[in-house]
């Protein structure tokens, strides 16, 4: 039998306690368990990720490898998103991040045992081991922020948002270094140890946390159908669709990421050092930018707000691209950090507020496929770009681009330009009852 909805607070009832609210959120032991947890996770997830390169570009010595393993994890991943979505939307969360974890666990022993043999085996089984990570990552993606929303009260949520963007933009950074540094102290089998070790306890922070209610859904419903729903429903809110899109043509015109080491090395000339620079310079903006969020969220005018910040994005962007100085593409790829942080937190706060319980899962594999789709072909869109115009050309022509989208996305989706996150309640939907996709048409047309 399908649940009713559960009761919602009124933001408006706790707008005199909002500057205690960061506190607040902290104080809660299950919203502190579920930090603790998506932060294991990710140090253990990007020191694996980055562990597994460097040992199989060791043993191969082939820069296709690397590419090969990119897609041995995506092809899973992208492929289960929507239907990880409907099984977030039906079942009971936090059981679903319990086996996923408990599989990544195992994944991280079985790198540990046979990392000292890879070299006489043969990688296949690495590989084999990545591909069974994509496809719990398919699950866990969209059940995990789903989960995340059901632990902390709906007047918190801006905060708590706030919270885990940072924590994992910092656990996104501290991951890979981590890495490093055990490869190089105690080897790829210590290194595969220690993150099964973190996976232990980002399970056992999961295992803390008291089972919440399933979500409410049409008993019987194929699961086709539900995924539609799901679709219908970011398609049919401006506030998400507009969103995601400017994530998508932001990042897959305007990402600069792939191109860095031709920067560092033939306009920059700054060699390997000046590299790690360039590589960190973006996450130290955004780091910045989702601790500040911390104190104050986005509320009135958050579409506005966001806009902005990918404009403000695309303006850094054509700044790089035109710099030959050093430390004034430091400062550019900073500033494009920052901005970028800007929209995450936004977006990161629009998927937990434009949705309701029972629509989570979907909203976030939707919001993940789009995410995957631009970080992959953003770098392919980059090589491309800068084999035919020239690399610096490539890069501000794409800042150009990404003020265009704004531009048009800003004139296309006034829901999103008008969006407010500090009261969400008339954007919920009070009818569950599915709209369904028509056409490529019906899509255009609610933007």
């Amino acid at each position: 039998m399908s649940r009713p909805p559960e009761p919602q607070t009124s933001i408006t009832q706790t707008a005199t306690t909002q500057t205690a609210a960061s506190h607040d959120v902290l104080r809660l032991p299950e919203f502190r368990a579920m930090l603790l947890a998506a932060v294991c996770s990710t140090l253990a997830n990007r020191a694996v990720a980055l562990t597994v390169a460097y040992q199989l570009y060791q043993i191969t010595k082939n820069p296709l490898t690397l590419g090969i393993l990119g897609l041995v994890e995506a092809i899973p991943a992208l492929s289960l998103a929507l239907f990880g979505g409907v099984v977030a939307d039906r079942n009971d969360r936090r059981r679903i991040l319990l086996l996923t974890i408990s599989v990544e666990v195992i994944c991280a022993l079985l790198f540990t045992l046979y990392a000292p043999h890879a070299e006489f085996n043969g990688i296949w089984p690495m590989l084999a081991l990545i591909f069974t990570l994509g496809m719990a990552r398919g699950f866990s993606d969209p059940a995990l922020p789903a989960f995340q929303a059901q632990v902390v009260p709906r007047e918190l949520l801006l905060r708590a948002s706030a919270w885990r963007s940072s924590a994992g933009q910092a656990a996104a950074i501290s991951g890979p270094a981590l890495g490093g540094v055990l490869y190089a102290s105690v080897g790829a089998a210590g290194a595969y140890g220690v993150a099964c070790v973190l996976l232990l306890v980002s399970l056992a922070c999961v295992a803390y946390v008291k089972p919440k209610p399933k979500p409410r859904f049409t008993p019987g419903e194929p699961i086709w159908q539900s995924i539609k729903e799901g679709l219908a429903f970011v398609v049919g809110r401006q506030v998400l669709v507009g969103s995601m899109a400017l994530d998508l043509f932001s990042v897959l015109f305007g990402g600069a990421v792939a191109l860095l080491p031709i920067f560092a090395s033939d306009i920059l000339k700054v060699g390997p050092i000046g590299l790690s620079v360039l590589v960190a310079a973006p996450s130290v903006g955004a780091l910045a930018v989702m601790l500040y969020a911390t104190r104050r969220p986005p509320g009135q005018n958050a579409g506005r707000t966001l806009l902005a910040g990918v404009a403000g994005f695309g303006v850094s962007i054509i700044v790089f691209g035109l710099s030959q100085n050093f430390y004034l593409s430091v400062a550019a790829l900073i500033a494009a950090g920052l901005f970028d942080g800007i929209s995450m937190v936004i977006r990161s706060a629009t998927l937990q507020l434009k949705a309701p319980d029972h629509m989570r899962g979907r909203v976030n594999a939707v919001s993940g496929m789009f995410i995957g789709a631009s970080n992959e072909l953003g770098a392919f869109e980059s090589g491309v770009a800068a084999s035919l115009l020239g690399t610096a050309r490539s890069v501000w022509l794409g800042g150009i681009v990404t003020l265009i989208v704004v531009g048009v996305t800003a004139y296309l989706a006034p829901e999103l330009r008008a969006m407010n996150l500090t009261d969400i309640e008339d954007d919920l939907p009070t009818d569950p009852t599915p709209t369904l996709l028509k056409s490529p048409a019906d899509i255009a047309s609610r933007l």
